[in-house]
This record gives structure tokens, sequence and C-alpha cells, in this order.
């Protein structure tokens, strides 16, 4: 990257740092204020908002405060954008915590003030594609002269994680000390521990689709591929209208794509595949859902405390290992079989071999806590 190209990353830097500086000179630490924050969404959701919940319930006497925008990645919006991060920095400034759970710019352009904790509440259950600092020099990752000014992942004093298996690449993505991470669940698993909720959600699920009533579901939620925060452009990687013909009758097709994808999309095989949105969570998905396909998406970790089959569909395999690659050989980890093309895995849907031992002995490799109490564990290590 040359210099040049970084210049617009410096100038807002410094913008930051100054604002911060001012904002440091002119007010105190709240000792009881907690910002949520997230360039993921533009509401409270997943981790964060199990993380809110708690705090809210077993600890009152702290304040909440939101920052949720997702970045345009038009030029003007760039530009709005700083002003959002302005803001970001006075919360960062005052807050006692500051939560995050993904990438956020301002964090790492400044020194935090002592007595704040700066918590990494990272989107994704154990660990599969390299992120952070383990993608440096890859097409997907940083590159060294962006590092020289802006220190990624820097200033976290505290993450959490699915179990102590994953704790060493988080501390290499981070750079942060392995005592920092601290393997005490993924909050937002604690969903498929509520029984009552998942009912009442079976009910409203069919009541938006009813054409799915009464048909096994499958669920395929593919990967982001791309490095900025919005990709315009997705098409289905299988042919829907053959798997319609096959399994039209007795199954329907939920498609999910990740929250970077903004762009419209056309989805064929009416009646059998439904394009599902923000109405319902990955989460509840997951939970409705009796079989997963997917690629890269680390959604199959939080599937696995399902202990329901997975199919793995990873048709740009090769190149996703060159410009990202893992921290696991990819087909020796996974707990199901994989396909290349639409025949194969309308077999494989329609022959499913058992493999509930490989899904329970993946669970227990990467979950250390499987008891829907995660964010009351992580909200007391945090709060109490």
């Amino acid at each position: 990257m040359s210099f040049l190209k970084l210049v617009p990353t410096i100038v807002v830097k410094y913008i930051l740092r100054t604002f911060y500086s001012v904002f440091c000179l002119c007010f105190r630490i709240d000792s009881h204020k907690v910002t949520f924050a997230s360039y993921r969404a533009n509401q409270l959701q997943d981790n964060l908002a199990y993380i809110h919940k708690e705090m809210r319930e077993s600890y009152p006497e702290y304040k909440p405060h939101y920052l949720f925008k997702k970045m345009d990645g038009t030029v003007f919006g760039k530009l709005l954008y700083i002003f959002h991060m302005i803001h970001a920095i006075f919360h960062l400034a005052t807050s006692r915590y500051f939560i995050i759970d993904d990438f956020y710019f301002p964090i790492y352009v400044i020194k935090p003030r002592k007595g704040v904790d700066i918590i990494q509440l990272w989107h994704s259950a154990g660990a599969l594609k390299k992120f952070g600092l383990s993608t440096v020099g890859k097409p997907f990752g940083p590159s060294p002269e962006y590092l020289k000014h802006v220190a990624i992942h820097g200033n976290y004093t505290k993450a959490y994680v699915s179990s102590r298996e994953v704790v060493p690449y988080f501390a290499e993505a981070f750079n942060m000390p392995t005592e920092n991470i601290y393997p005490l669940g993924i909050p937002r698993t604690d969903y498929f521990y509520a029984k009552e909720m998942i009912e009442d959600l079976q009910a409203n699920f069919e009541q938006v689709y009813p054409g799915i009533k009464g048909k096994k579901l499958i669920l395929y939620a593919p990967t982001f591929r791309g490095k900025s925060h919005a990709k315009a452009d997705f098409r289905m990687p299988f042919d829907v209208e053959k798997m319609k013909k096959a399994l039209g009758k007795t199954h329907a097709l939920l498609v999910r794509l990740h929250p970077y994808m903004r762009g419209e999309f056309v989805l064929e095989g009416e009646g059998f595949a439904y394009h599902v949105k923000d109405a319902f969570s990955i989460q509840e998905l997951l939970a409705l859902s009796d079989l997963l396909i997917t690629d890269y998406s680390t959604v199959f970790f939080d599937y696995s405390l399902l202990g329901r089959p997975m199919i793995f569909y990873p048709y740009d395999l090769e190149e996703y290992i060159r410009s990202r690659d893992f921290y696991y050989s990819y087909e020796d980890m996974i707990p199901g079989p994989m396909a290349a093309d639409t025949v194969t895995l309308i077999q494989l849907i329609q022959n499913q071999d058992e493999t509930k031992d490989d899904i329970a002995q993946f669970r227990n490799r990467f979950f250390d806590h499987q008891d829907g109490h995660s964010a009351k564990r992580i909200a007391q290590h945090i709060f109490g």
C-alpha cells in the first residue's frame, strides 16, 4: 500500500487523537458508564445484546450507552462516518467499560486512559479463518505499511472466547497476552438453551413462512467474501432449481447472507427457497434448522451445540486459502461431509451419514462450557 493511499487514514487518525486529548482534558471517566459499540449492525444484537441484558438485570448500577452504525463504503459515507467516530472517541474517553464485537478503528489510534477496560467479544465462535494480525501479508489482511500507522486490534484489556483450544490463535490475532483471554463462552449461544423461546419462534416463523410447515429446514449460511464493510453481489454456488425438483416435497431451503452483504439478491426456487433477512437472527435460524450448509462461516461452531448434521460446500477453497487461510486444516477439522457440486449436495441431504460422534467431539473441543450461562459468566467476570 502506497503512502498516498494511506494519507486519508493518517489524517483521520490525528483528527480522532486530537478530539480524544480534548475530551480527556475536559471530562472524567464515569465509573458506571458502559458503552456498547459495533460496526456490524445498526442496533444492539448478538453477543453484545446478551451481555447488555445480563448487565441490566444483575448489575443495574451501570449505565449503558450505544454506538451502532454500519459503515457505508462510499466516499460520502466514509466522510460522514468520521463524525460518528468522533462521537465514539468521546465515549472512549469517558466510559469505564467499552465493549465491542469486531474491528473498531477509533480504539487503535489512541492511547487509552488508565482505568478503562476495552473488551472484545469477538463475533465468531471457535477459530477457523485467520483474522487480525494473523493475516498480515495476505490479500485479505492489513499491509505492514498500514500497521505502522494503525495498530489494529491493539488496546484490548480483555477478550472472551469459546474454549482454551483457541486462546493461542486469538492471542496471535490480537497481539494479546494469553492470560487476558478468557474461555468463558459465547453469549449468543445461550439462546439454544431457551426451549420456550424456541417453541414460540417456531410458531412465529411458520406464520411468516407458511410454505415451510411440515418440512425439514435446510439453512444455507455462507461466509462473507471481501475486505470492505459492504459487498453488493452474491450468486448461489449451487443449482437451487435442481434442489427444488429433488427435495421440494420434503424440504425447504432458507438462505441467510452475511450482514455485510447489502446488495439486492434474487433467489430462484420459489416455494422451496426463502431468502430470510433481518426479521430473524442467525441464532434463531440455526435453532430452527434441521441441517446446515456452509463453507467457512464459523456459524457451524455454534450449530455444533445443537448436535445436528452439517454439510460443507467450499466451492473456492484453494482461492480462500491463498487470500486468507485457516488456523487448522479445513478438511481435517470440519465435522461433516463436503460437496463440490449440486448432485453430490442433494445426495448428501437425502442420505445423511451418522456424524453425531464427530459433532460431539468437535463441540467438546471448541466449547468448554455447554450450559446456556455464558452471558452470566462473562458479565460476572466484567462487572462482578
